[in-house]
């Protein structure tokens, strides 16, 4: 049974949440939008809308929503609605829905994390890992002068889906090759998801213990994804989460492997055949409830990176954005920033705006690729005050002279206040306030809910990277205070002022 429920907005009031990758389409209330949160669009979701003046709309289950001129309209089915309106701000309803409905676990995820770059096998490499271009990689890192960080050896490095043993042709000696990184000072997390190739032996080995998600007539169900067909564990058991465990664990113990890359998870996969439509896609537990189950995983391990999430605010996780296009518009550099925001909005504190210039499949690596090297040093800047910033192509490889210099500058940046971005990741664990913030979180009611390309570490450092290609300087709202730029200069707030930003700049300011 539908039920609906209609909110009547406030004179200035805005509206974020639902789906993390519509983060450029917030806040809601000043166009029309629309969105079913049964479909949660290959990124994290949350069913949570929270506006700058203080209400919030929550519920266990998905629900559908729109925003109409004034109104916003909740649809819902059996699953009750509960919408708040009893604070004043952004901040203190966060604070609340987020110690109510997604409490922090008391964790955070391996220092390394935040103080050092990460570094994704992904583009280097594609679905073609090996032991040796692994090792010359991380050497390679070190040789060009940048610091060691975690090291993602991407998809492909095991036997098969499923079967979560190195590819002993690929990797002869994996203790050997994860030996040597760690003494380069990288840790070293694998790529793993929750697919099973079919008819193989763990295949028909989990099929026999019923392990596996069923589609109508009780046979395994095999959905569509990017790399093929596959069968799904159902982790709505609790002996199927043991089993794959087991997998995970015997990589760390065996092997010393330090976390893992848990990719895909979606529960809806656009596209797909009849016989993979949601109602296969689930066996025990509510619509996008396997989803969080998958990610419920990771908590386990001190590193842990997720794609998809859904009502997993609080947790010790890295979230990262969906995979970006080398491109300046959306779905790519566009989208870092108002996704990054939306994120830790939700309870995703974690964040990280996937891989510096885009590692999007069949963009690389498609036969018309055109490489954009000014794009690259500008997504490398958006990227460095994240709370996570990761590398995959690697730049020493793509840029030149003084664009590759200006890489190595924001990364030395990034080494210099990665303490405090640590200490932020701390807080957050205590408190579950976000890394990255928006600037009406932090200057409620001055008017800033529209800033979109702009946001603050923490409370006191103001970030507005260049997000236009050609573009040598750009204009940052600076709140009440005294600012400290980073190039020395001193802004007196609250003022709208254009700044000079060529390409080997970074526009932040410290808050006197």
């Amino acid at each position: 049974m539908d039920t609906c429920q209609s909110i009547k907005l406030m004179s200035g009031e805005y509206w974020w949440g639902g789906v993390i990758n519509d983060g450029a389409l917030m806040p809601f209330g000043n166009a029309d939008y629309s969105r079913n949160l049964r479909h949660i669009d290959d990124n994290q979701a949350t069913p949570l809308l929270l506006s700058n003046k203080g209400r919030y709309v929550w519920s266990d289950e998905p629900f559908a929503f729109s925003f109409h001129k004034d109104e916003l309209l909740i649809h819902h089915g059996d699953s009750p609605i509960t919408i708040g309106q009893e604070h004043h701000n952004l901040a203190e309803v966060f604070n609340h829905v987020s110690r109510t409905y997604f409490p922090s676990s008391g964790k955070f995820p391996d220092p390394l994390a935040f103080v050092s770059p990460q570094y994704n096998t992904w583009v280097e490499m594609f679905h073609e890992p090996t032991q040796d271009k692994i090792i010359q990689y991380a050497k390679s890192i070190l040789d060009h002068g940048l610091p060691p960080g975690v090291l993602i050896i991407d998809d492909n490095w095991m036997i098969d889906y499923g079967n979560w043993t190195f590819n002993k042709e690929r990797f002869p000696d994996p203790k050997e090759m994860v030996r040597i990184l760690h003494q380069l000072g990288f840790k070293i997390m694998l790529w793993v998801c929750p697919y099973v190739s079919p008819d193989s032996a763990v295949f028909r080995m989990l099929q026999r213990k019923g392990y596996l998600l069923k589609s109508k007539d009780e046979t395994p169900a095999l959905r569509q994804w990017w790399n093929g067909y596959s069968a799904m564990i159902d982790y709505s058991m609790e002996a199927a989460v043991a089993w794959f465990h087991e997998q995970l664990d015997d990589l760390v113990t065996s092997y010393a492997i330090d976390g893992f890359k848990f990719d895909a998870g979606e529960p809806v996969i656009p596209d797909a055949d009849d016989f993979s439509k949601p109602v296969l896609w689930h066996n025990t537990l509510p619509l996008n409830d396997d989803c969080n189950a998958f990610a419920k995983l990771g908590t386990k391990y001190p590193l842990s990176e997720y794609r998809m999430s859904w009502k997993n605010g609080g947790q010790s996780l890295i979230q990262r954005q969906r995979d970006k296009a080398h491109t300046w518009e959306r779905g790519g550099l566009a989208d870092l920033i108002p996704n990054g925001l939306a994120q830790g909005l939700m309870g995703y504190a974690y964040n990280c705006p996937d891989m510096i210039g885009g590692g999007l499949d069949g963009d690389f690596n498609s036969s018309d690729f055109k490489f954009d090297s000014e794009l690259f040093v500008r997504y490398a800047q958006c990227s460095a005050l994240f709370p996570i910033m990761q590398f995959s192509l690697a730049p020493w490889r793509v840029l030149h002279d003084e664009h590759l210099n200006y890489c190595l500058d924001i990364v030395k940046l990034r080494e210099q206040l990665g303490p405090e971005i640590l200490e932020l990741a701390q807080q957050s664990a205590t408190t579950g306030a976000p890394i990255m913030r928006h600037l009406d979180y932090v200057f409620p009611n001055e008017g800033y809910a529209l800033v979109g390309d702009q946001f603050m570490l923490g409370d006191q450092i103001l970030v507005a990277p260049v997000l236009l290609k050609g573009q040598t300087s750009r204009q940052i709202h600076f709140p009440t205070g005294t600012w400290i730029g980073d190039d020395g200069s001193v802004v007196q707030g609250p003022v709208l002022e254009e700044i000079q930003a060529p390409l080997s700049r970074l526009p932040w300011y410290r808050k006197a």
